[in-house]
Parts: C-alpha cells; structure tokens; sequence
C-alpha cells in the first residue's frame, strides 16, 4: 500500500473465513484477490464435480464477506494441473494463472530471511513477470519496499492481473 502497487492474492476459502477484514481490506484497496480453491487439494485428483465445488464454494464465500464477485482467475494449489482441470476451470469462466517463478518461502518456521529474498526476486525477474511470494512469509514482508524501489529505478512498473485479459 506504501509503494502504491496492487497485488494479486489467491486465497482459499478457510482464509477468507478466518480474515474476512483482510479480504475486506484487499478487496476495497483494489487489489486482485483469486481463487487458490477450498481446501487447497491437487486438483488432478479432483473429480470433475470436486473440482467444481472447491472454485464455487471459495467464491461463494469471497461473495458473502465482501459483497463482490471474485474475480474468475485461478491458481491451483501446489502447482498441480492436468489438461482436464485447466479445461474444467475455463469452462467454469476462469483463466488460470501460473508464475514466473517461486521459491520455499511459505514455511514461517523457516525464514530464510530478507536478504535472500531480495536476492531471489532481483536474480529471477524479468519483464512480464509473475513473482509467486507468500504473504505469510516476513522474509517477504521485509524485503518487498526494496525489491519495488529496486525495480521501479530500472524503469519497471507493476500491472495487475487484468492486464493479462
């Protein structure tokens, strides 16, 4: 908010539930916030009617706090795809979204601090990319108001996902 950069957060739907104000918050800062599914499951191994309920109800429930439509933008959990649940998510309206890369930051017992951070963002963008950070990560947290001044002073901007459409 500081740097006056919108983000996209996929949540799933037990996030949404136990931080109806921060999604509130995203929400009304005009941030992105996708679909990370209900129970963050594989989706390959998802029937086609599980798969449809894990979108729906995190939807649903985006809906319910906030009063908006989440946006139809999908990231599977753990990566894990097939070319049926890319099929079944587009048929559902969604466009799935990958990034560019990521690395083990979401573990909060092991940090691995804001330097390496930095240092992996700075080693790895380039132009169009998509930074998969995890908002639990203080690692990131730290680092992220550098990592933005850093790029911005090599003529970067940050764009949100509906530029992508």
């Amino acid at each position: 908010k500081n740097k006056q950069v919108k983000a996209a957060f996929f949540v799933t739907e037990d996030y949404i539930k136990r931080n109806p104000q921060l999604i509130k918050r995203m929400q009304a800062e005009g941030h992105t916030v996708g679909n990370h599914s209900s129970r963050h499951l594989s989706s390959p191994e998802l029937s086609d009617n599980e798969f449809s309920q894990e979108l729906t109800k995190t939807a649903n429930t985006y809906k319910e706090i906030t009063g908006y439509d989440m946006p139809k933008i999908f990231r599977p959990p753990m990566g894990d795809y097939s070319e049926r649940t890319l099929a079944l998510a587009h048929n559902m309206g969604y466009k799935t979204i990958f990034w560019s890369f990521a690395y083990k930051d979401w573990e909060t017992d092991n940090q691995p601090g804001k330097d390496v951070a930095y240092n992996t963002v700075m080693e790895r963008y380039h132009n169009g990319a998509i930074l998969l950070l995890h908002a639990v990560s203080s690692s990131n947290t730290e680092a992220l108001p550098d990592i933005i001044d850093s790029l911005k002073a090599q003529g970067y901007s940050f764009e949100t996902l509906n530029t992508l459409q």
